[in-house]
């Protein structure tokens, strides 16, 4: 099996394997925080899948001012990305929903900003289905299948991703459109979606009430 090196704080490393090779750096003068090196499983490769606009909704989340503007893997990479997949999904009826906190929900980025009837869920959980209306406004139109995409991979994308496969939907998580901060917040993250609840530990496409591995250029809506 493919292994993958990261480097992780030790505090988290020790709660987020049982099974480590690790080896702790000595404490630095300048109080800089201890890492260590594991080695994990590689992810598979995002995978190519075809969808219905019928039965598919996008959901973005926590494309804000601040969070995400402050944030330059969100501006150079993530937003671009969810902005040409947000065109697309437009042009073919699909469903897109919105979540984010009270506070920010006035504050999305304008490339992504939602239309009058697009689903807006005010969070109050990393699962955007904990305590909102977001299944029943989801199953209301038929949506069977969610697009996951938005701030960040290894928080409110994973938690409603186990959310959503509690809950029967079938999920694909965009890897250009679903990031984090580093590359191994990014890793771990969707590692985690791949491992959680209904597992799809070899990505197979469109696993049902799963999760999947894809890229915006890999998707096709039909």
């Amino acid at each position: 099996m493919p292994i993958r090196t990261a480097l992780l704080t030790s505090a988290f490393a020790t709660a987020f394997c049982g099974a480590i090779v690790a080896q702790t750096a000595a404490p630095s003068e300048s109080g800089a925080t201890n890492m260590v090196t594991l080695q994990m499983p590689a992810l598979p490769d995002p995978v190519a899948v075809t969808l219905k606009s019928t039965t598919t909704a996008l959901l973005i989340f926590d494309v804000v001012d601040p969070i995400c503007k402050d944030q330059p893997r969100c501006m150079g990479i993530m937003v671009p990305a969810i902005t040409a997949l947000l065109e697309r999904a437009r042009k073919a009826g699909m469903v897109v929903g919105y979540g984010t906190r009270a506070p920010t929900m006035s504050k999305w980025l304008p490339q992504v900003a939602p239309a009058t009837d697009d689903i807006k869920i005010v969070s109050v959980a990393q699962d955007r289905f904990f305590k909102t209306d977001l299944e029943n406004a989801l199953k209301a139109k038929g949506i069977t299948t969610l697009i996951l995409t938005g701030w960040k991979v290894s928080g409110s994308v994973t938690y409603t991703s186990v959310g959503a496969t509690l809950r029967d939907f079938t999920n694909v998580i965009p890897v250009d459109a679903s990031l984090a901060a580093t590359d191994y917040e990014t890793t771990i993250g969707l590692y985690n979606i791949l491992n959680q609840n209904s597992s799809n530990l070899k990505n197979e496409p469109l696993k049902p009430k799963a999760s999947t591995l894809s890229r915006t250029d890999l998707m096709k809506v039909e």
